[in-house]
């Protein structure tokens, strides 16, 4: 056999035990790690995708809850779990394109993981309590701007989309208005309906049953298009603020390493279930808004949003712990 040949076969040798467990993955049951706890729309998403894939796959899909640090310890498990395909996470905005920024993580987003997907985008509401006498953007604006420092917006956390929202918010508007941080959604949905917070930009499933009840007054949607849910509430860029578009998002993700035939194995099975009736409905009526994409746009995705909120918290002054 000549040089050439010999080289061919070596790499063809290499090649085989990859391209077989690529074909046969998966051969065995699934982690399917979610960096937040059960109930949340990152949980819901796992489950009704994970079942989908199960049934598709006739494997287990197991799901995993790694809650902590905003998603940060959930989403630092994958990116240190073996690159074979059989842990990977749904992870959100937050752990992979903000917390980067603001805090030191012990991964690197687009050197540690390997994207797969975007799976599904949330917009965020800018609601108020109802004892703020503002029912529209333009009069909210005038009022912040009218009572500069005094009015104040509730978040889930610092460094949270929600705070990063206001932030963007107060920049767009020019209106100086306070943050004023909680730990976790539950407890800001709280005191705003307690009437102790202003306002503050939520995922709008988290806060569409208080709009609905007449508890939240809500401004502005902070999506592309208006949501089916709350056909009646004008986007952002409607109301004259294009630039202040805020959507949370949750995407699939492997450890980096992670053969390129199964990545695009995990790309087909998640895109193939997104595109199921029964998974878009359930989806759906969670104010769900299903992607799916190739891989490759998916770490465009990221990267650009990544550089667009590490800006917001360099123009804000925001303080990080870094």
């Amino acid at each position: 056999m000549t040089m050439c040949g010999r080289l061919l076969a070596a790499i063809l040798l290499l090649l085989a035990p990859v391209a077989t467990s690529a074909k046969e993955f998966p051969a065995k049951p699934v982690r399917l790690i979610v960096p937040f706890p059960p109930g949340g729309p990152n949980d819901i998403i796992a489950r009704v995708i994970g079942q989908k894939i199960s049934e598709l796959v006739k494997q287990p899909i197991i799901v995993d809850n790694r809650a902590g640090q905003g998603g940060v310890l959930g989403t630092d498990a994958v990116a240190k779990a073996s690159p074979d395909g059989y842990t990977i996470a749904i992870a959100s905005a937050g752990a992979l394109a903000i917390s980067p920024s603001m805090e030191k993580v012990a991964y690197d987003t687009l050197k540690d993981l390997a994207p797969v997907t975007l799976v599904a985008t949330v917009p965020e509401m800018l609601v108020v309590a109802t004892d703020v006498p503002a029912k529209s953007m333009s009069e909210l604006v005038a009022l912040a701007k009218a009572q500069p420092g005094k009015l104040n917006f509730a978040s889930s956390g610092p460094g949270s989309l929600p705070h990063l929202a206001c932030e963007l918010f107060k920049l767009t508007a020019k209106i100086d208005i306070v943050h004023v941080p909680y730990r976790g959604a539950a407890p800001a949905v709280n005191d705003l309906l307690g009437q102790q917070v202003q306002m503050t930009f939520l995922d709008l499933p988290v806060i569409l049953p208080q709009i609905k009840a007449g508890s939240l007054r809500p401004i502005a949607l902070g999506g592309r298009e208006r949501a089916p849910t709350a056909p009646d509430v004008p986007t952002t860029a409607e109301v004259g603020m294009p630039d202040l578009i805020i959507e949370n998002w949750y995407g699939m993700v492997a450890p980096a390493g992670t053969p390129l035939e199964i990545v695009a194995k995990l790309n087909k099975l998640a895109t193939d279930a997104m595109a199921d009736p029964a998974v878009k409905a359930k989806l759906a009526a969670q104010g769900l808004i299903l992607a799916g994409d190739t891989p490759e746009h998916f770490r465009d995705f990221i990267a650009a949003d990544i550089k667009r909120w590490a800006k917001v918290i360099q123009d804000a002054g925001v303080i990080t712990a870094k």
